[in-house]
Protein backbone atom coordinates (compact mmCIF):
# COMPACT_ATOMS: atom_id res chain seq x y z
CA UNK A 1 0.00 0.00 0.00
CA UNK A 2 1.03 3.30 -0.74
CA UNK A 3 1.11 6.58 1.80
CA UNK A 4 -2.48 7.49 0.86
CA UNK A 5 -3.76 3.93 1.58
CA UNK A 6 -2.21 3.92 4.79
CA UNK A 7 -3.29 7.39 5.51
CA UNK A 8 -6.47 5.97 5.50
CA UNK A 9 -6.51 2.79 7.10
CA UNK A 10 -4.99 4.78 10.38
CA UNK A 11 -8.02 7.50 10.07
CA UNK A 12 -10.44 5.16 10.19
CA UNK A 13 -9.12 3.09 12.74
CA UNK A 14 -8.96 6.17 15.27
CA UNK A 15 -11.97 7.68 14.33
CA UNK A 16 -13.80 4.64 14.75
CA UNK A 17 -12.50 4.02 17.91
CA UNK A 18 -12.93 7.12 19.05
CA UNK A 19 -16.61 7.41 17.66
CA UNK A 20 -17.29 4.49 20.30
CA UNK A 21 -17.09 6.72 22.93
CA UNK A 22 -19.25 9.94 21.65
CA UNK A 23 -22.60 8.48 21.18
CA UNK A 24 -22.06 6.38 24.76
CA UNK A 25 -20.57 10.00 26.27
CA UNK A 26 -23.62 12.40 25.07
CA UNK A 27 -26.49 9.71 25.25
CA UNK A 28 -25.29 8.15 28.92
CA UNK A 29 -24.46 12.21 30.35
CA UNK A 30 -28.35 13.12 28.95
CA UNK A 31 -29.97 9.77 31.04
CA UNK A 32 -27.34 10.94 34.07
CA UNK A 33 -28.74 14.72 33.90
CA UNK A 34 -32.31 13.38 34.26
CA UNK A 35 -31.94 10.80 36.73
CA UNK A 36 -29.83 13.37 38.94
CA UNK A 37 -33.44 15.72 38.29
CA UNK A 38 -35.70 13.30 38.91
CA UNK A 39 -33.29 13.14 42.45
CA UNK A 40 -33.65 16.72 43.00
CA UNK A 41 -37.29 16.51 42.62
CA UNK A 42 -38.31 13.74 44.86
CA UNK A 43 -35.61 12.92 46.97
CA UNK A 44 -35.86 9.42 46.36
CA UNK A 45 -32.93 7.27 47.05
CA UNK A 46 -32.47 5.13 44.02
CA UNK A 47 -32.57 7.88 41.71
CA UNK A 48 -29.39 9.00 43.98
CA UNK A 49 -28.14 5.53 43.45
CA UNK A 50 -28.62 5.86 40.04
CA UNK A 51 -27.30 9.14 39.18
CA UNK A 52 -24.26 8.06 41.03
CA UNK A 53 -23.32 4.63 39.12
CA UNK A 54 -23.88 5.57 35.97
CA UNK A 55 -22.24 8.75 36.47
CA UNK A 56 -19.43 6.67 37.37
CA UNK A 57 -19.47 4.85 33.86
CA UNK A 58 -20.56 7.63 31.89
CA UNK A 59 -16.80 9.36 33.40
CA UNK A 60 -14.38 6.75 32.72
CA UNK A 61 -15.82 6.90 29.03
CA UNK A 62 -15.87 10.65 28.93
CA UNK A 63 -12.28 10.33 29.98
CA UNK A 64 -10.84 7.74 27.22
CA UNK A 65 -13.20 9.60 24.65
CA UNK A 66 -10.93 12.48 25.62
CA UNK A 67 -7.69 10.91 25.58
CA UNK A 68 -8.76 9.24 21.65
CA UNK A 69 -10.13 12.70 20.65
CA UNK A 70 -6.90 14.49 20.69
CA UNK A 71 -5.21 11.91 18.40
CA UNK A 72 -7.85 13.26 15.66
CA UNK A 73 -6.80 17.00 15.59
CA UNK A 74 -2.75 15.52 15.19
CA UNK A 75 -3.64 13.82 12.24
CA UNK A 76 -4.99 17.26 9.94
CA UNK A 77 -1.35 18.46 10.22
CA UNK A 78 0.34 15.09 10.18
CA UNK A 79 -1.20 12.80 7.22
CA UNK A 80 -3.76 14.98 6.00
CA UNK A 81 -1.77 18.45 5.50
CA UNK A 82 -2.80 19.28 2.27
CA UNK A 83 -6.10 18.83 3.22
CA UNK A 84 -5.76 20.95 6.03
CA UNK A 85 -4.25 23.94 4.00
CA UNK A 86 -7.62 23.37 1.54
CA UNK A 87 -10.41 23.43 4.22
CA UNK A 88 -8.08 25.60 6.91
CA UNK A 89 -10.47 28.71 6.30
CA UNK A 90 -13.63 27.47 6.47
CA UNK A 91 -12.85 24.70 9.07
CA UNK A 92 -11.00 26.76 11.42
CA UNK A 93 -14.44 28.82 12.78
CA UNK A 94 -16.61 25.24 13.99
CA UNK A 95 -13.60 23.46 14.99
CA UNK A 96 -12.28 26.73 17.22
CA UNK A 97 -15.54 27.27 18.65
CA UNK A 98 -15.80 23.39 19.22
CA UNK A 99 -12.35 23.38 21.67
CA UNK A 100 -12.56 26.43 23.06
CA UNK A 101 -16.39 27.25 23.62
CA UNK A 102 -18.33 24.06 24.08
CA UNK A 103 -15.32 21.56 25.37
CA UNK A 104 -14.22 24.58 27.29
CA UNK A 105 -17.99 24.58 28.98
CA UNK A 106 -18.37 20.71 28.93
CA UNK A 107 -15.31 19.95 30.62
CA UNK A 108 -15.27 22.88 32.68
CA UNK A 109 -18.64 22.11 34.74
CA UNK A 110 -18.29 18.32 33.96
CA UNK A 111 -15.06 19.08 36.99
CA UNK A 112 -17.23 21.08 39.19
CA UNK A 113 -20.01 18.13 39.14
CA UNK A 114 -17.29 15.30 39.82
CA UNK A 115 -15.90 17.63 42.84
CA UNK A 116 -19.19 19.59 43.95
CA UNK A 117 -21.34 16.87 45.43
CA UNK A 118 -20.89 18.09 49.11
CA UNK A 119 -19.24 21.59 47.87
CA UNK A 120 -22.33 23.09 46.14
CA UNK A 121 -25.41 22.70 46.82
CA UNK A 122 -28.13 20.75 44.86
CA UNK A 123 -29.89 23.09 42.99
CA UNK A 124 -26.00 24.42 41.41
CA UNK A 125 -24.66 20.49 41.34
CA UNK A 126 -27.53 20.03 39.53
CA UNK A 127 -27.14 23.07 36.90
CA UNK A 128 -23.16 22.06 36.61
CA UNK A 129 -24.47 18.59 35.13
CA UNK A 130 -26.72 20.12 32.57
CA UNK A 131 -24.23 23.08 31.94
CA UNK A 132 -22.11 19.84 31.12
CA UNK A 133 -24.30 17.67 29.17
CA UNK A 134 -25.55 20.55 26.90
CA UNK A 135 -21.98 21.55 26.08
CA UNK A 136 -21.29 18.15 24.81
CA UNK A 137 -24.50 18.68 22.64
CA UNK A 138 -23.00 21.70 21.42
CA UNK A 139 -19.32 20.46 21.02
CA UNK A 140 -21.27 17.53 18.41
CA UNK A 141 -22.98 20.26 16.49
CA UNK A 142 -19.68 22.09 15.68
CA UNK A 143 -18.21 18.94 14.60
CA UNK A 144 -20.62 17.83 12.79
CA UNK A 145 -20.97 21.13 11.32
CA UNK A 146 -17.16 20.94 10.04
CA UNK A 147 -17.64 17.41 8.77
CA UNK A 148 -21.14 18.35 6.73
CA UNK A 149 -19.19 21.11 5.34
CA UNK A 150 -17.03 18.34 3.73
CA UNK A 151 -20.65 16.35 2.77
CA UNK A 152 -22.14 19.40 1.42
CA UNK A 153 -19.92 22.63 0.81
CA UNK A 154 -21.91 25.98 1.01
CA UNK A 155 -21.13 29.80 2.04
CA UNK A 156 -17.84 29.75 0.03
CA UNK A 157 -16.05 31.51 -2.49
CA UNK A 158 -12.76 29.75 -4.12
CA UNK A 159 -9.56 32.57 -4.11
CA UNK A 160 -6.43 31.11 -5.52
CA UNK A 161 -7.83 27.62 -5.58
CA UNK A 162 -9.06 27.24 -1.72
CA UNK A 163 -12.40 27.47 -0.18
CA UNK A 164 -12.80 31.01 1.48
CA UNK A 165 -15.84 31.30 4.05
CA UNK A 166 -17.91 34.32 2.94
CA UNK A 167 -21.43 33.47 4.35
CA UNK A 168 -20.91 31.92 8.14
CA UNK A 169 -24.46 31.11 8.48
CA UNK A 170 -24.37 29.31 5.43
CA UNK A 171 -22.00 27.22 6.73
CA UNK A 172 -23.78 26.54 10.52
CA UNK A 173 -26.93 26.07 8.99
CA UNK A 174 -26.09 24.03 6.43
CA UNK A 175 -29.36 21.55 5.86
CA UNK A 176 -27.23 18.56 5.83
CA UNK A 177 -25.55 19.54 9.38
CA UNK A 178 -29.27 20.27 10.35
CA UNK A 179 -30.18 16.48 9.84
CA UNK A 180 -27.03 15.14 10.88
CA UNK A 181 -26.95 16.24 14.05
CA UNK A 182 -30.52 15.02 15.63
CA UNK A 183 -29.50 11.78 14.04
CA UNK A 184 -26.23 11.41 15.61
CA UNK A 185 -28.38 12.55 19.23
CA UNK A 186 -30.70 9.75 18.68
CA UNK A 187 -27.95 7.17 17.65
CA UNK A 188 -26.31 8.53 20.67
CA UNK A 189 -29.44 7.53 23.13
CA UNK A 190 -30.11 4.23 21.34
CA UNK A 191 -26.31 3.21 22.90
CA UNK A 192 -27.29 4.94 26.47
CA UNK A 193 -30.25 3.38 26.32
CA UNK A 194 -28.72 -0.27 25.24
CA UNK A 195 -26.34 0.16 27.80
CA UNK A 196 -28.88 0.96 30.63
CA UNK A 197 -30.51 -2.68 29.59
CA UNK A 198 -28.03 -4.65 29.34
CA UNK A 199 -26.27 -4.26 32.79
CA UNK A 200 -29.37 -3.86 34.80
CA UNK A 201 -30.62 -7.41 32.95
CA UNK A 202 -27.20 -8.90 34.56
CA UNK A 203 -27.60 -7.02 37.86
CA UNK A 204 -31.45 -8.02 38.19
CA UNK A 205 -30.42 -11.49 37.19
CA UNK A 206 -27.49 -11.60 39.29
CA UNK A 207 -29.85 -10.54 42.41
CA UNK A 208 -32.20 -14.06 41.38
CA UNK A 209 -28.93 -16.18 40.53
CA UNK A 210 -28.08 -15.09 44.58
CA UNK A 211 -31.21 -15.99 45.92
CA UNK A 212 -31.94 -12.53 46.69
CA UNK A 213 -35.22 -12.24 44.88
CA UNK A 214 -37.13 -14.78 44.18
CA UNK A 215 -40.61 -15.60 42.14
CA UNK A 216 -43.53 -17.31 43.24
CA UNK A 217 -47.30 -18.32 42.77
CA UNK A 218 -49.91 -16.17 43.83
CA UNK A 219 -52.33 -18.45 46.21
CA UNK A 220 -55.91 -18.73 44.67
CA UNK A 221 -54.78 -18.49 40.94
CA UNK A 222 -55.53 -21.65 40.13
CA UNK A 223 -54.41 -23.02 36.35
CA UNK A 224 -53.59 -19.70 35.38
CA UNK A 225 -50.95 -19.44 37.83
CA UNK A 226 -50.09 -15.76 38.59
CA UNK A 227 -46.61 -15.33 40.08
CA UNK A 228 -45.30 -12.52 41.99
CA UNK A 229 -41.62 -11.23 42.70
CA UNK A 230 -40.55 -11.28 45.97
CA UNK A 231 -37.65 -8.60 46.95
CA UNK A 232 -35.14 -9.50 49.14
CA UNK A 233 -32.23 -7.88 51.17
CA UNK A 234 -28.45 -9.74 51.38
CA UNK A 235 -27.78 -9.03 54.48
CA UNK A 236 -24.37 -7.68 55.22
CA UNK A 237 -23.54 -6.93 51.39
CA UNK A 238 -23.08 -3.47 50.97
CA UNK A 239 -25.96 -2.01 48.65
CA UNK A 240 -27.82 -5.09 47.93
CA UNK A 241 -31.14 -4.18 50.08
CA UNK A 242 -34.45 -3.67 48.19
CA UNK A 243 -33.61 -0.14 47.31
CA UNK A 244 -31.03 -1.79 44.72
CA UNK A 245 -34.39 -4.47 42.84
CA UNK A 246 -35.56 -0.75 41.95
CA UNK A 247 -32.14 0.43 41.09
CA UNK A 248 -31.95 -1.65 38.17
CA UNK A 249 -35.82 -2.30 37.71
CA UNK A 250 -36.31 0.95 36.84
CA UNK A 251 -32.86 1.70 34.89
CA UNK A 252 -33.78 -1.67 32.91
CA UNK A 253 -37.21 -0.04 31.86
CA UNK A 254 -35.73 3.64 31.11
CA UNK A 255 -33.59 2.35 29.18
CA UNK A 256 -35.38 -0.36 27.15
CA UNK A 257 -37.90 2.65 26.85
CA UNK A 258 -35.06 5.13 25.38
CA UNK A 259 -33.66 2.34 23.23
CA UNK A 260 -37.15 2.60 21.16
CA UNK A 261 -37.66 6.36 21.28
CA UNK A 262 -34.13 6.31 19.74
CA UNK A 263 -34.88 3.91 16.67
CA UNK A 264 -37.96 5.87 16.32
CA UNK A 265 -35.88 9.17 15.98
CA UNK A 266 -33.07 7.96 14.09
CA UNK A 267 -35.67 6.47 11.53
CA UNK A 268 -37.39 9.84 11.28
CA UNK A 269 -33.91 11.84 10.68
CA UNK A 270 -32.51 8.79 8.68
CA UNK A 271 -34.69 9.26 6.55
CA UNK A 272 -34.42 12.99 6.13
CA UNK A 273 -30.67 12.91 5.64
CA UNK A 274 -31.53 10.08 2.73
CA UNK A 275 -33.38 12.20 0.96
CA UNK A 276 -30.23 14.90 1.08
CA UNK A 277 -28.07 12.73 0.39
CA UNK A 278 -29.98 11.17 -3.13
CA UNK A 279 -29.88 14.97 -3.93
CA UNK A 280 -26.38 15.98 -3.03
CA UNK A 281 -24.56 12.93 -3.22
CA UNK A 282 -26.33 10.60 -5.50
CA UNK A 283 -23.38 7.95 -6.30
CA UNK A 284 -23.44 7.37 -2.43
CA UNK A 285 -26.80 5.98 -2.12
CA UNK A 286 -26.86 4.34 -5.70
CA UNK A 287 -24.11 2.34 -4.25
CA UNK A 288 -25.90 2.01 -1.11
CA UNK A 289 -28.77 0.56 -2.59
CA UNK A 290 -27.03 -1.39 -5.17
CA UNK A 291 -28.97 0.61 -7.63
CA UNK A 292 -26.93 -0.35 -11.05
CA UNK A 293 -29.74 0.64 -13.28
CA UNK A 294 -32.56 3.52 -12.87
CA UNK A 295 -35.58 2.78 -11.06
CA UNK A 296 -38.06 2.76 -8.23
CA UNK A 297 -37.05 -0.31 -6.69
CA UNK A 298 -35.12 -1.27 -3.45
CA UNK A 299 -33.00 -3.98 -3.12
CA UNK A 300 -33.48 -5.90 0.45
CA UNK A 301 -31.04 -7.93 -0.85
CA UNK A 302 -28.68 -8.03 -4.06
CA UNK A 303 -25.86 -10.82 -4.81
CA UNK A 304 -23.29 -10.70 -6.80
CA UNK A 305 -20.13 -8.93 -7.64
CA UNK A 306 -20.63 -5.41 -5.79
CA UNK A 307 -16.94 -4.03 -6.25
CA UNK A 308 -17.07 -4.35 -9.89
CA UNK A 309 -16.89 -0.83 -11.70
CA UNK A 310 -20.16 -0.57 -13.60
CA UNK A 311 -22.18 -3.55 -11.09
CA UNK A 312 -23.32 -4.87 -14.43
CA UNK A 313 -23.41 -8.60 -13.03
CA UNK A 314 -25.30 -7.52 -9.53
CA UNK A 315 -28.65 -8.49 -9.67
CA UNK A 316 -31.65 -7.94 -7.02
CA UNK A 317 -33.15 -11.42 -5.22
CA UNK A 318 -35.39 -9.78 -3.22
CA UNK A 319 -36.70 -6.30 -4.34
CA UNK A 320 -39.54 -3.64 -3.07
CA UNK A 321 -41.15 -1.72 -5.75
CA UNK A 322 -41.49 1.77 -5.16
CA UNK A 323 -39.39 1.75 -1.71
CA UNK A 324 -36.31 3.37 -3.31
CA UNK A 325 -38.66 6.22 -5.17
CA UNK A 326 -40.33 7.19 -1.73
CA UNK A 327 -36.92 7.05 -0.28
CA UNK A 328 -35.42 9.24 -2.10
CA UNK A 329 -38.10 11.73 -3.16
CA UNK A 330 -41.11 11.26 -0.93
CA UNK A 331 -43.10 9.01 -3.48
CA UNK A 332 -43.20 5.56 -5.45
CA UNK A 333 -43.04 6.22 -9.13
CA UNK A 334 -39.91 8.92 -9.55
CA UNK A 335 -37.08 7.25 -11.58
CA UNK A 336 -34.22 7.13 -9.01
CA UNK A 337 -30.57 7.47 -11.24
CA UNK A 338 -28.38 4.25 -10.83
CA UNK A 339 -24.88 3.97 -10.98
CA UNK A 340 -24.46 3.24 -14.44
CA UNK A 341 -25.99 6.46 -15.22
CA UNK A 342 -24.44 8.47 -12.64
CA UNK A 343 -20.85 7.74 -13.91
CA UNK A 344 -20.89 9.29 -16.89
CA UNK A 345 -22.35 12.50 -15.62
CA UNK A 346 -19.59 12.38 -13.11
CA UNK A 347 -16.92 11.75 -15.39
CA UNK A 348 -18.23 14.85 -17.51
CA UNK A 349 -18.33 17.40 -14.61
CA UNK A 350 -15.17 16.26 -12.48
CA UNK A 351 -13.12 14.47 -15.44
CA UNK A 352 -11.87 10.68 -16.18
CA UNK A 353 -8.88 10.82 -14.51
CA UNK A 354 -6.95 12.80 -12.04
CA UNK A 355 -5.14 15.53 -13.02
CA UNK A 356 -1.29 16.07 -13.61
CA UNK A 357 0.02 17.50 -10.63
CA UNK A 358 2.90 16.96 -8.28
CA UNK A 359 0.10 16.54 -5.35
CA UNK A 360 -1.34 13.47 -6.53
CA UNK A 361 2.41 11.93 -6.76
CA UNK A 362 2.47 8.45 -8.44
CA UNK A 363 -1.13 8.57 -8.94
CA UNK A 364 -1.50 11.60 -11.35
CA UNK A 365 -2.99 10.46 -14.52
CA UNK A 366 -4.96 7.59 -13.08
CA UNK A 367 -8.33 7.13 -14.06
CA UNK A 368 -11.49 7.82 -11.30
CA UNK A 369 -13.56 5.76 -9.57
CA UNK A 370 -16.24 7.29 -8.81
CA UNK A 371 -18.08 4.45 -7.03
CA UNK A 372 -17.30 4.05 -4.13
CA UNK A 373 -16.09 0.76 -2.68
CA UNK A 374 -19.70 -1.17 -2.97
CA UNK A 375 -19.42 -3.75 -0.44
CA UNK A 376 -18.87 -1.25 2.00
CA UNK A 377 -21.78 1.10 1.28
CA UNK A 378 -24.03 -1.63 0.39
CA UNK A 379 -23.59 -3.72 3.68
CA UNK A 380 -23.00 -0.82 5.71
CA UNK A 381 -26.38 0.84 4.91
CA UNK A 382 -28.02 -2.46 5.94
CA UNK A 383 -25.88 -3.03 8.97
CA UNK A 384 -26.60 0.23 10.42
CA UNK A 385 -30.45 -0.34 9.68
CA UNK A 386 -30.48 -4.06 10.96
CA UNK A 387 -28.64 -3.42 14.58
CA UNK A 388 -30.49 0.05 14.87
CA UNK A 389 -33.59 -2.18 14.75
CA UNK A 390 -32.42 -5.31 16.64
CA UNK A 391 -31.52 -3.18 19.53
CA UNK A 392 -35.55 -1.94 19.60
CA UNK A 393 -36.82 -5.15 19.51
CA UNK A 394 -34.63 -6.16 22.07
CA UNK A 395 -35.64 -3.24 23.96
CA UNK A 396 -39.34 -4.06 23.57
CA UNK A 397 -39.12 -7.91 24.26
CA UNK A 398 -36.69 -6.80 27.98
CA UNK A 399 -40.32 -4.74 28.25
CA UNK A 400 -42.67 -7.41 28.20
CA UNK A 401 -40.25 -9.86 29.85
CA UNK A 402 -39.50 -7.78 33.05
CA UNK A 403 -43.41 -6.68 33.80
CA UNK A 404 -43.92 -8.98 36.44
CA UNK A 405 -40.81 -7.15 38.27
CA UNK A 406 -37.61 -8.91 37.78
CA UNK A 407 -35.49 -10.88 34.92
CA UNK A 408 -36.05 -14.54 33.70
CA UNK A 409 -33.62 -16.73 35.38
CA UNK A 410 -31.91 -18.05 32.12
CA UNK A 411 -27.96 -17.19 32.12
CA UNK A 412 -28.28 -17.28 28.32
CA UNK A 413 -30.66 -14.05 28.56
CA UNK A 414 -28.58 -12.80 30.43
CA UNK A 415 -25.51 -13.43 28.47
CA UNK A 416 -27.95 -12.26 25.68
CA UNK A 417 -28.74 -8.90 26.88
CA UNK A 418 -25.08 -8.22 28.14
CA UNK A 419 -23.74 -8.71 24.32
CA UNK A 420 -26.56 -6.42 23.07
CA UNK A 421 -25.26 -3.75 24.24
CA UNK A 422 -22.79 -3.39 21.24
CA UNK A 423 -25.51 -3.56 19.12
CA UNK A 424 -26.50 0.23 18.50
CA UNK A 425 -22.52 0.52 18.73
CA UNK A 426 -22.28 -1.39 16.17
CA UNK A 427 -25.35 0.63 14.25
CA UNK A 428 -23.60 4.04 14.81
CA UNK A 429 -20.08 2.58 13.51
CA UNK A 430 -21.39 1.35 10.55
CA UNK A 431 -23.57 4.23 9.86
CA UNK A 432 -20.08 6.64 10.38
CA UNK A 433 -18.20 4.19 8.00
CA UNK A 434 -20.90 4.13 4.95
CA UNK A 435 -21.12 8.30 5.34
CA UNK A 436 -17.21 8.56 5.22
CA UNK A 437 -16.39 5.67 2.80
CA UNK A 438 -19.47 6.45 0.58
CA UNK A 439 -17.90 9.73 -0.30
CA UNK A 440 -14.95 8.77 -1.85
CA UNK A 441 -13.36 9.42 -4.23
CA UNK A 442 -13.83 12.54 -3.05
CA UNK A 443 -12.46 14.13 0.70
CA UNK A 444 -14.64 17.31 -0.18
CA UNK A 445 -17.48 16.33 -2.22
CA UNK A 446 -18.63 18.60 -4.75
CA UNK A 447 -22.26 20.57 -4.22
CA UNK A 448 -24.35 19.88 -7.42
CA UNK A 449 -25.91 23.14 -7.21
CA UNK A 450 -22.43 24.95 -7.77
CA UNK A 451 -21.98 22.38 -10.67
CA UNK A 452 -20.27 24.96 -13.50
CA UNK A 453 -19.74 27.76 -11.52
CA UNK A 454 -16.63 28.95 -10.60
CA UNK A 455 -16.95 28.47 -7.07
CA UNK A 456 -17.43 24.74 -7.24
CA UNK A 457 -15.68 23.19 -4.93
CA UNK A 458 -14.53 19.83 -4.09
CA UNK A 459 -11.26 17.71 -3.52
CA UNK A 460 -10.24 14.41 -4.44
CA UNK A 461 -8.62 12.11 -1.20
CA UNK A 462 -5.72 11.49 -3.72
CA UNK A 463 -4.41 15.03 -3.54
CA UNK A 464 -5.28 15.91 0.55
CA UNK A 465 -2.62 13.08 1.83
CA UNK A 466 0.71 14.90 2.90
CA UNK A 467 3.08 15.18 0.65
CA UNK A 468 6.37 14.70 2.41
CA UNK A 469 5.45 12.17 4.50
CA UNK A 470 6.20 8.44 3.64
CA UNK A 471 4.56 5.53 3.57
CA UNK A 472 6.80 3.79 6.25
CA UNK A 473 6.43 6.61 8.32
CA UNK A 474 2.35 6.26 8.18
CA UNK A 475 2.77 2.98 8.87
CA UNK A 476 4.90 3.36 12.07
CA UNK A 477 2.43 5.66 13.16
CA UNK A 478 -0.11 3.50 12.25
CA UNK A 479 0.97 0.62 14.20
CA UNK A 480 1.72 2.53 17.12
CA UNK A 481 -1.37 4.06 17.35
CA UNK A 482 -2.97 0.49 17.09
CA UNK A 483 -1.33 -0.85 19.90
CA UNK A 484 -1.97 2.04 21.67
CA UNK A 485 -5.23 2.02 21.31
CA UNK A 486 -5.58 -1.63 21.91
CA UNK A 487 -3.95 -0.84 25.25
CA UNK A 488 -6.92 1.81 25.95
CA UNK A 489 -9.17 -0.37 25.25
CA UNK A 490 -8.14 -2.83 27.36
CA UNK A 491 -7.90 -0.27 30.37
CA UNK A 492 -11.39 0.89 29.69
CA UNK A 493 -13.29 -2.58 29.32
CA UNK A 494 -11.13 -3.00 32.47
CA UNK A 495 -12.54 -0.61 34.12
CA UNK A 496 -15.77 -0.50 32.90
CA UNK A 497 -16.52 -4.24 34.12
CA UNK A 498 -14.99 -3.24 37.46
CA UNK A 499 -17.12 -0.79 38.34
CA UNK A 500 -20.15 -3.02 36.86
CA UNK A 501 -19.37 -5.96 38.73
CA UNK A 502 -19.21 -3.64 41.88
CA UNK A 503 -22.80 -2.51 41.10
CA UNK A 504 -24.07 1.07 43.45
CA UNK A 505 -21.93 0.19 45.90
CA UNK A 506 -18.77 0.36 43.90
CA UNK A 507 -19.75 4.61 43.03
CA UNK A 508 -20.93 4.73 46.40
CA UNK A 509 -18.29 3.57 48.99
CA UNK A 510 -20.29 5.42 51.68
CA UNK A 511 -22.88 2.12 51.62
CA UNK A 512 -20.38 0.27 52.50
CA UNK A 513 -19.36 1.91 55.53
CA UNK A 514 -22.69 1.85 57.02
CA UNK A 515 -22.50 -1.94 56.22
CA UNK A 516 -21.49 -4.92 58.36
CA UNK A 517 -18.56 -6.95 57.02
CA UNK A 518 -19.90 -8.99 54.09
CA UNK A 519 -20.10 -12.60 53.98
CA UNK A 520 -17.36 -14.58 52.22
CA UNK A 521 -17.53 -14.59 48.40
CA UNK A 522 -19.53 -17.89 46.87
CA UNK A 523 -17.17 -19.44 44.32
CA UNK A 524 -20.03 -20.62 42.49
CA UNK A 525 -21.88 -17.27 42.02
CA UNK A 526 -22.05 -16.57 38.01
CA UNK A 527 -20.18 -13.78 36.21
CA UNK A 528 -19.87 -11.86 39.21
CA UNK A 529 -17.47 -14.00 41.08
CA UNK A 530 -19.47 -13.15 44.11
CA UNK A 531 -22.12 -10.54 45.66
CA UNK A 532 -21.50 -6.95 44.48
CA UNK A 533 -18.17 -5.60 46.24
CA UNK A 534 -17.15 -2.08 46.10
CA UNK A 535 -13.95 -1.38 44.14
CA UNK A 536 -10.98 0.98 45.09
CA UNK A 537 -11.93 4.12 43.95
CA UNK A 538 -9.44 7.11 43.49
CA UNK A 539 -12.08 9.68 42.79
CA UNK A 540 -14.30 7.97 46.03
CA UNK A 541 -14.24 11.59 47.54
CA UNK A 542 -15.44 13.48 44.68
CA UNK A 543 -18.35 12.03 45.72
Amino acid sequence: MDALEIARWQFGITTVYHFMMVPLTIGLGLVVAVLQTVWYRTGKDEFLRMTKFWGKLFLINFIMGVATGIVQEFQFGMAWSEYSRFVGDVFGAPLAMEALLAFFVESTFLGLWIFGWKQLRRGLHLAALWCAVIGSAVSAYFIIVANSWMQHPVGVKMVNGHPVMTDAWAVFTNNTALVAVPHTLMGALGVAGAFLLGISWYHLWQRRHDGIDTVEAVPGTGRRRRERVVVGEAPGVPGRDRTDHAVWLKSLRIGAVVAMISFAGTAVTGDLQGKLMFEQQPMKMAAAEAACHDGTGFSVLSVGNLGSRDCSDVAAVIEVPGLLSFLAKGDFTTEVKGVNTLIPEYEKAYGTNLPDNPLYGDRAGEAIQYVPVMEVTYWGFRAMIGFGALAALAALAALIATRKGTVPQARWLMRLAVVGILAPFGANAAGWIFTEMGRQPFVVAPNPSMAGSVDQVFMFTAAAVSPGVSAGEILTSLIVLTLLYAALMVVEVRLLWTYTRGGVAAAMPELAHAAPAEPPADDDSGPSGGAAKPADDVLAFAY
